[in-house]
């Protein structure tokens, strides 16, 4: 059993059958945060079945074998809980947060749905429905069909660039069998970190836990299919019609380099220079504030275990698209060109490492970071650690970084909304 000294301090263990426990002791409040995160996103879609994984999300509390959705329901209720179900690339997560004297009993309803879920047939079709309408709903979006035009531009014939709900046409063909059978081979122990925060001891929590999880016994984890992320040579462009919309999105991006890679914390510091900082950063300032062609602009940087996206989002009337890309391209040539003022970069880390104790403020924001840690192996002491990192950033690190990826020639942009193809 392993526990960090200071800061969250949690201890892990893994159980007999790979799973693996994490707790932190909070005595705040007596309650507690519960999350169950399994390797089961949608990186794991069968070839020609994307949204599967967000399909077996959705029907997850509908039912085990000796609980129906009424029972489940009741049960959360009388309790007070409240339990979200979700799903990115690589995991889906149950949570939840339940008064301490609540705790066994709720772990063991949590349990009970990793490996008893039935996913009924009645279910299926009900929540069939729902993500239809879902997805019309995003094919009304520009905002979304941004997005999802960006990641298909950036990872052709990759799981990245799959929508992750799938077509109209992948969601009606999907059976209560194959969304059974991705459960039975997708959510299992060797795959299951499961994160306790709040006011129990963590012995006894790393125990129920071993309790409430001694039946499940399954094959191991399957390994997604990820191929080699090619990045661009040249710049490429998609216009996406949404009709009936007065508003152009842009999503504009790069691949970038992996969360394990050592200049991930200089590539944070550009990014949030670039697109977050204060109003917006730099796009933000000229883009927005100066020249008013924008609604909303940010950036983001998804570093992944393979090179993930730093995109660069924009709302837009559609008169102003043009001179909105060129902009960016304009912004993004300056910065690699001559880099970030040493204000920006110390203000910058000064403010990366000032909210840190915001990301730690409840168990459950606690319970989160414990479980990006476990996910990208950062260590149980990464509270203490990240900090460090960020302060050993340089002017020329953030400098190197810009040079190396904010390319406008190899930029993939798309417009979705008001536009023509």
């Amino acid at each position: 059993m392993g526990r960090a000294r200071k800061g969250v301090a949690p201890v892990r263990d893994v159980l007999a059958n790979g799973a693996v426990v994490t707790v932190a002791e909070t005595r705040a409040i007596p309650a507690v945060a519960i999350s169950a995160v399994v390797q089961a996103g949608s990186v794991f879609d069968p070839d020609g079945l994307p949204g599967l994984a967000h399909f077996v999300s959705r029907t997850m509390d509908r039912g085990t074998r000796t609980r129906d959705a009424d029972a489940i329901a009741l049960d959360l209720d009388s309790r007070g809980v409240s339990l979200s179900v979700a799903i990115n690339r690589h995991v889906l997560s149950l949570t939840c947060q339940c008064l301490t004297d609540d705790f066994e009993p709720t772990l063991a309803l949590v349990a009970d749905l990793l490996v008893h879920a039935s996913h009924p047939d009645d279910h299926v079709v009900k929540r069939r429905s729902e993500i239809v309408t879902a997805i019309q709903q995003d094919e009304d979006n520009p905002a979304t069909m941004a997005n999802e035009g960006l990641l298909r531009l950036l990872y052709p014939g990759h799981p990245y660039g799959r929508r992750p709900r799938g077509s109209v046409g992948d969601v009606e063909a999907m059976t209560p069998d194959m969304i059974r059978r991705f459960h039975r081979d997708h959510v299992t122990p060797g795959g299951c970190s499961l994160v306790v925060v709040g006011d129990v001891q963590a012995p006894a929590a790393v125990a129920a836990a071993s309790r409430a999880l001694s039946s499940w016994v399954a094959a191991p984890p399957v390994a997604p299919r990820l191929p080699a992320v090619v990045e661009a040579r040249e710049r490429q462009r998609l216009i996406v019609p949404v009709p009936g919309t007065p508003q152009a999105d842009i999503a504009y991006g790069f691949t970038t380099i992996l969360r394990s890679d050592p200049t991930y914390y200089a590539c944070w510091v550009m990014e949030v220079i670039l697109g977050r900082y204060a109003l917006g950063g730099r796009l933000g300032d000229r883009i927005r504030e100066r020249e008013g062609l924008a609604y909303y602009v940010f950036s983001g940087l998804d570093a992944n275990v393979v090179p993930g996206p730093l995109a660069i989002r924009a709302g837009v009337n559609a008169a102003n698209v043009e001179r909105a890309v060129a902009a960016i391209d304009e912004e993004l040539t300056r910065f690699a060109a001559d880099g970030p003022t040493e204000q920006e970069v110390e203000d910058t880390k000064r403010y990366l490492i000032g909210s840190l104790p915001r990301t730690l403020e409840t168990n459950a924001k606690i319970a989160h970071f414990l479980q990006t840690a476990e996910f990208f192996g950062l260590g149980l002491d990464y509270d203490q650690r990240m900090a460090d990192h960020l302060r050993g950033v340089t002017r020329e690190d953030v400098h190197e970084a810009a040079r190396r990826w904010l390319d406008p020639s190899r930029a993939a942009v798309v417009i979705a909304g008001a536009c023509e193809a």
